[in-house]
């Protein structure tokens, strides 16, 4: 009786999870440190999402991410970086990716294990940010920010730097007050 009941517990948590979580974060991907990151943790909170690439001739960006997230992070923001070769222009592996982020660029945002973010091998996230934004990336360092709906989702190119007032416009909008 009592394995019925933990049974019928789980069933009911996982249930009223998946309604608290919309479909868009209801994902789970590896770092490049291999921990777990659960989207469902940001339920609620703004998320800017950005496929990079260590040999790209946006790769400076990546400053002005770890900027970002330096200084919205405890009020809510979450940047992740998704590190994909699409565009023929990211390292070997995730050791190299990693290493280059961090004794480059000081990178101590989540950066997640490479993947694809184009095409028919897209990630199934990346197939959902195409869907809910109707673009794909078209370059690397293409950006995505995920309203706390967690449904609505504005993309942005390359050439949109992490700090222009369109994203950081939108970012303090969604973000509690100091």
């Amino acid at each position: 009786m009592r394995i019925f009941l933990f049974a019928a517990l789980l069933t009911i948590n996982s249930a009223l999870y998946a309604q608290s979580c919309p479909p868009l974060l209801q994902h789970q991907f590896k770092t490049l440190k291999g921990e777990i990151l659960d989207l469902c943790q940001y339920a609620g909170k703004p998320i800017l999402v950005v496929n990079t690439a260590s040999k790209c001739g946006f790769t400076p960006q990546f400053t002005q991410l770890e900027q970002l997230y330096t200084k919205y992070k405890d009020r809510g923001l979450l940047v992740i970086g998704f590190p994909s070769n699409d565009f023929r222009q990211e390292l070997e592996d995730d050791k190299a990716i990693g290493d280059f982020c961090k004794l480059t660029y000081f990178v101590e945002f989540p950066m997640m294990s490479k993947s694809s973010v184009i095409g028919k091998n897209a990630s199934p996230f990346y197939q959902q940010l195409r869907a809910a934004s109707d673009t794909m990336p078209k370059w690397n360092f293409y950006k995505y920010l995920i309203a706390p709906d967690g449904k609505t989702v504005t993309a942005y190119a390359s050439t949109t730097e992490p700090n222009s007032p369109e994203i950081v416009g939108k970012i303090e909008a969604w973000l509690p007050k100091k």
